[in-house]
């Protein structure tokens, strides 16, 4: 009975020290830095500083050839040079020298851009490749992480039936990552999967990538995002109560085009009309119905580019707020 009562206590304070991450230290005020070619300089970290963001997303990048392959691709030369340790770990210096922390966050890319959620072996014999690729892939960017001192470590992002079918061998890395990265731990869920991730428990954060549907409306209100947000809030606290870990988007945004809240993932029409408003009212949604939330622990915007003079701007439909209203509104609301 005594090994029982302590047993609940120690847990009790495992829940406590979870929340208090949210309560006790400032809100996860975050952008996804995106790699490039280049090194980086106070010049391409300067812009991130001006919208009193303190943590940004670093994403190195691993490779799939296709959806049934079971080798993970990565440490090339033909890797631009944020995308590899060497890159991570300089874009990581200059930020630390601002202050600014670091969530180390790997990516896979499958070719020709099929979705990472899809990833799925034919065989059992693949399936056993491609954890052991992953493996190797994910201890060598915690290492990564571990040696850059981050404060949080990514273990994979939307790999829905990956983790779905192979639920064991996610929990057995997991305890292999924290051998190696003493820092949190999160998994970045696709909006559609996180209520089914069953390892949350064992993890520091719920990880949300937040492209809810919204809206159907060209140009939503603030309010009527709000709304949009009713159900799938529920859901998430749901999730929350269920595991008692604070909630992070590990990635939230939305293109600067109309119907944004139709289907906020949608990349793939280039040639949509811009919204500018569409934007600013979706973040400043997002922001009314999460940022004072006590077991809500902050986010990332995707996406940033290093080159902010270069990108952006009032003829740009894509995701990145940059040279845009939704940048100043950023400022404002980071800076609250």
């Amino acid at each position: 009975m005594k090994r029982m009562k302590f047993k609940k206590y120690s847990f009790l304070l495992i829940i406590s020290f979870s929340l208090s991450f949210v309560s006790q230290t400032k809100k996860i005020k975050g952008l996804s830095f995106v790699a490039s070619g280049d090194s980086i300089s106070s010049q391409h970290v300067h812009p991130v500083l001006r919208t009193n963001s303190n943590f940004v997303a670093l994403m190195p990048y691993g490779y799939i050839r296709e959806l049934t392959t079971p080798e993970i691709i990565y440490k090339n030369n033909w890797q631009w040079f944020g995308e590899t340790k060497k890159g991570l770990l300089q874009y990581a210096k200059r930020f630390q020298e601002e202050k600014i922390r670091i969530m180390v966050k790997p990516h896979i890319w499958v070719s020709k851009g099929s979705y990472t959620g899809n990833i799925e072996m034919e065989n059992e014999e693949d399936w056993i490749l491609l954890e052991d690729s992953y493996r190797t892939y994910i201890l060598y960017y915690a290492k990564a992480a571990a040696e850059l001192d981050a404060e949080i470590f990514c273990i994979g992002t939307e790999l829905a039936k990956f983790v779905a079918k192979r639920p064991e061998y996610w929990r057995q890395l997991i305890q292999e990552i924290r051998l190696l990265y003493k820092g949190k731990l999160t998994y970045a869920a696709n909006w559609d999967e996180f209520k089914r991730v069953s390892f949350w428990s064992d993890l520091d954060f719920i990880g949300i990538d937040a492209y809810f549907p919204l809206s159907d409306k060209r140009t939503p209100t603030v309010a009527e995002y709000e709304l949009g947000w009713s159900e799938h809030k529920q859901q998430i606290i749901k999730v929350q109560k269920q595991f008692k870990k604070p909630v992070i988007f590990a990635e939230f945004g939305y293109r600067s085009v109309d119907f944004n809240g139709e289907k906020p993932w949608d990349s793939e029409d280039i040639e949509a009309t811009i919204n500018l408003q569409a934007q600013v009212n979706a973040l400043q949604a997002i922001y009314n119905q999460f940022w004072n939330e006590r077991w809500f622990a902050g986010g990332f915007i995707w996406k940033w580019f290093h080159n902010h003079t270069a990108v952006g701007g009032e003829k740009n439909n894509r995701f990145t707020p940059q040279n845009k209203p939704a940048e100043e509104l950023i400022k404002k609301l980071y800076g609250l």
